[in-house]
Parts: C-alpha cells; structure tokens; sequence
C-alpha cells in the first residue's frame, strides 16, 4: 500500500469516527426530547441527607393507655398522609400497625401544611397534606380528653426535622401548654381543626416550604416502636 493510500484510509477512518459520533449524540438528545430514554432520574441524582430526627411510639404518655391512643392516632395520620387510608371505612388497626415506609417529595417553592385550613399567605402553594380532619368520623381515637390527640406529637416531630434541614417553616400556635417526649420544646406544635373555625384553624397548622433550589422529600420509617423521619435533597448531577 503507498503512502497516499495509507494517508487516504487514515483520514477516512477519522471521519468515519467523527459521523458515528455526532449520529450518537443526535440519537441521544432525539430519545431525551421524545421520552423514549430508559434512563430514569435517579441516574442522574443523588440525595444528600440534611436532618434525620426520631422518637419511640412507646413513650408518647406515661399512662399505657394513654399512650395507645396518642401511638394509633398518629400512625393514623400517616395512614391518611401517604393514601393509604381514605375514610374510616379503610382502616384495619392490625395493618395500620404493622412497620412501613414511605415517603412524599416538595419541588422549590412547593408546601405541605398539616391539614387544608390556611393562612391566605399559602393558599394555592400547599401540594401536601395529612388529608384528614383527625375526628371521629376520620376514624381517629379519643383518651378520653380530647379525640385525635397525638397528632401534634407527629407535627412537632416534622418541625424539627424540618427546621434542621434548613427548610422555611412556620408553626403559628406553640405546643408549650404540654410537654411533647423527645422533642425540644422549641418545636412543640399545636394543631388544631374544627368545622367552619377556619381562622382558629388556620394558625394551629403547620407549614412547611421548600426554600431550596432542589426538590426534597420526607422519607418515613416505622419499625414497630420508633418512627423515624427523615429530610433528603435531590440534586441532579448532570
């Protein structure tokens, strides 16, 4: 083969190269914009934790019976939070204590409020809520004082890790009228729901925004006595 051939084969190799090249790009940025790509968005994120806060369903009241109710009531409220219960026609005690996770996600600039009575600085922002009124009719359970009592042991919990993450989170009406176990005092929230007392309940709520510039998502862990909560951030890494 003379030199030409070889200088002529060499440049038609590169060339070949750079076609094959730039056809798979196309192909890429082709399957990308039709949504055709098996390549899903966990490929291209990570999650870094930003707070991780627990306390035991055990030790919500020193009378057992007591805290039964605070312990059901608020697994409850989780049961609501994540669909899996609807109504009360739903609930199956025995499931509903039985150990689960899951989780819901918050783009920027997305809230999540305790229940759907809010201030009118959130209307229209709330993407998530418990989906429950944590009444009687709801399925909710009462010790004798009050009928869905827990549920502020839930939100307190939520405030907390909330606040750790750095996330904007306001609690209008402080819980410091009694002590919430394993929380700091701090955090203690109140909430609150009665038909047609929108106001009142509106500031016994809790809000709670996503003032990152990624999505986040609470991630809930129950391993039958301790309920874990955990706050993630989703950054893609393209």
């Amino acid at each position: 083969m003379t030199y030409s051939m070889i200088y002529l084969s060499s440049r038609f190799s590169k060339m070949t190269a750079y076609i094959f090249m730039i056809n798979f790009l196309i192909g890429l940025l082709m399957l990308s914009m039709t949504g055709t790509t098996n390549v899903s968005a966990a490929d291209f994120s990570k999650q870094y934790t930003l707070s991780q806060d627990n306390f035991s369903l055990e030790k919500r009241y020193d009378s057992t019976f007591v805290n039964d109710v605070f312990k059901e009531n608020i697994l409850l409220t989780l049961k609501y939070l994540n669909g899996d219960v609807k109504n009360s026609g739903d609930i199956k005690w025995n499931d509903i204590e039985k150990p689960f996770s899951f989780e819901f996600a918050l783009k920027p600039g997305e809230v999540f409020a305790f229940h759907d009575d809010v201030l009118p600085e959130y209307q229209g922002k709330v993407v998530k809520e418990t989906n429950t009124h944590f009444n009687l009719a709801d399925g909710f359970k009462s010790d004798g004082y009050l009928v869905g009592d827990g549920v502020c042991h839930l939100a307190s919990l939520m405030n907390l890790a909330a606040q750790k993450a750095g996330l904007e989170v306001k609690a209008p009406t402080s819980h410091n009228f009694a002590n919430i176990p394993q929380v700091p005092k701090e955090y203690g929230t109140s909430i609150y729901y009665y038909p047609g007392q929108h106001s009142n309940n509106a500031i016994q709520n809790l809000y709670i925004k996503n003032n990152k510039n990624n999505e986040i998502a609470f991630k809930f862990d129950y391993d039958g006595k301790n309920l874990k909560i955990s706050v993630v951030e989703l950054k893609t890494t393209l």
